[in-house]
């Protein structure tokens, strides 16, 4: 016969093992960093104003637009996340760790590095921003953290390594961004916009995107290198846009040069008042006979060779409208050296 459940001897709480020693030092660095840097992450929401049509009137809908995170830059209330998070947002809210909410004016965007700076009342915050480091002398291998609101789910740390470094991934605006960061560190939707740190808690990177078919982490992420976050930040924050560096000319598609069995890159079009016109650069000629004279040859940039576009837009990527950049050129078979201003394009 069974004997009832009610005849048993009741069972207590099972005892707890003490500890032995203390936690680990990594262990604790990361409690450490996290608990110095999550005040500063944000989550942002953002919802936009469509209009539907009744049968009498026009009715204002809220949607919602995009979630992802950020974090505070400066104590002027200075928010730093991904552009795609704020894309088509009419109104975006930015929650802190400690539950206050703040709604939330765009400062400046830049859709080509998938980033946005966005600004909140700065009155007692007393919150310090993120340190920042560098990205200029990372290791692959090197211990990163990542803080964000991945699913919505405020102040949620992951910690991975670095698993490259150097890649290019695409922006909304299908342009390249280069020398990305890819890390193992767990970065799912939510995630991004949100700081990627290095073991001394230092911002080093910007999550931005994962690789996966089902949109969940796989094991791939990538971060928006910290030195290239700081240089369009600073210029979203004092002029609220950043003129894209170029050279005022326009290039000869890659497939041509291919065909004609030429390596770098071939000037189709040197536009009136650009740097390339005062340089002296000259495109490529169709002659009277009918024959095509080709015009001068990119081969070098800033001491780098230059290949394809890619290379060159790449080079220029890294310097600031109004820089001066040695460029070597070849010219009716001739190497020839010279000194050009970078311009805006935009």
């Amino acid at each position: 016969i069974k004997p009832s459940r009610f005849m048993q001897p009741k069972v207590g709480m099972r005892p707890v093992v003490q500890s032995i020693g203390d936690l680990g030092a990594d262990e604790r660095t990361n409690m450490q960093i996290f608990e110095q840097t999550a005040p500063s992450v944000t989550y942002i929401t953002s919802t936009s104003k469509r209009f539907q049509r009744g049968f009498f009137s026009f009715n204002v809908m809220e949607i919602p637009q995009g979630e992802g995170s950020g974090f505070l830059w400066d104590d002027k209330g200075h928010i730093v996340t991904n552009y795609h998070v704020i894309y088509e947002a009419d109104e975006i809210e930015v929650k802190l760790q400690n539950g206050k909410s703040y709604d939330a004016s765009i400062v400046g965007k830049d859709p080509d590095h998938d980033l946005a700076v966005l600004q909140i009342d700065a009155m007692n915050l007393n919150i310090p921003p993120v340190m920042i480091g560098s990205s200029n002398d990372l290791r692959v291998g090197q211990k990163v953290l990542a803080i964000g609101n991945p699913f919505g789910l405020d102040s949620s740390l992951t910690t991975g390594i670095i698993s490259a470094l150097g890649r290019t991934i695409q922006s909304m605006t299908k342009r390249d961004i280069y020398d990305v960061i890819q890390t193992d560190a767990a970065i799912n939707p939510g995630n991004s916009g949100g700081p990627l740190l290095d073991s001394f808690g230092r911002l080093i990177g910007v999550n931005t995107a994962i690789i996966s078919p089902s949109g969940t982490y796989s094991g791939v992420g990538f971060a928006v290198p910290v030195d290239t976050v700081n240089r369009i930040v600073t210029k979203l924050i004092n002029y609220g846009k950043v003129g894209r560096p170029g050279l005022g000319i326009s290039l000869i598609p890659e497939h041509f040069m291919s065909r004609w069995g030429i390596e770098g890159v071939g000037i189709l079009e040197v536009y009136k008042g650009s740097s390339a016109e005062e340089a002296g650069l000259r495109k490529i000629k169709r002659l009277p006979s009918g024959r095509i004279e080709m015009g001068d040859i990119i081969i070098e940039c800033d001491g780098s060779q230059v290949r394809k576009s890619s290379d060159l837009i790449r080079i220029l990527d890294r310097h600031e409208v109004g820089d001066e950049v040695d460029i070597v050129i070849i010219r009716s078979g001739v190497k020839k050296s010279v000194r050009i201003t970078i311009q805006s394009i935009n």
